[in-house]
């Protein structure tokens, strides 16, 4: 089995190449921008099962494993100038960049490819509009208050006559 290196996937200052990834030829390991650790950098190890997240902060090593089942699915972000296929994850700090290419086809066909290789659906990012704020309805008015739910309802006492005698009857 063929592994890429830390430097294979990584694109020095001032370079002209763009971060790309193999999909074919996994696991791979390489370094990624993180505003959070220390150094700005943090190191990602893509298995076909897991994804390994390294990075320090404030000096403090980490290693974070997190299954790619975990993962939402495959997104394409960016603007014109350069788009970027990321394996979108609910906690941001989590995603993971595959792909940043200005290349429209090859953008599609390596998108279809990491989706199909982990199994996760294609995020269309672009077309998503945020929603609407949901409201309430009113949902708290109607309950009773929390310190009248410790006690017990009151008995209603109702007095009815029958042939001239009085009877109690409680009801609850």
């Amino acid at each position: 089995m063929r592994r890429q290196t830390a430097t294979s996937g990584t694109a020095p200052a001032g370079s002209g190449r763009s971060l790309r990834r193999d999909p074919l030829s996994l696991p791979v390991r390489f370094d990624a921008h993180d505003p959070r650790a220390d150094g700005y950098t943090r190191q990602i190890e893509l298995h076909r099962e897991r994804v390994v997240l390294r990075r320090a902060v404030r000096g403090m090593q980490m290693a974070i494993n997190v299954r790619v089942s975990d993962f939402i699915g495959v997104a394409l972000r960016g603007n014109d100038e350069a788009q970027t296929l990321v394996l979108v994850h609910r906690d941001p700090s989590l995603s993971v960049p595959l792909l940043v290419s200005t290349d429209g086809d090859e953008l599609a066909e390596a998108w279809a490819i990491w989706s199909e290789l982990f199994a996760l659906p294609q995020l269309d990012e672009g077309a998503r509009e945020p929603t609407a704020r949901r409201r309430r309805a009113n949902a708290i008015r109607a309950r009773r208050p929390k310190f009248l739910m410790r006690r017990r309802t009151a008995m209603t006492r109702e007095l009815s006559v029958h042939h001239g005698e009085r009877e109690i009857i409680a009801r609850n």
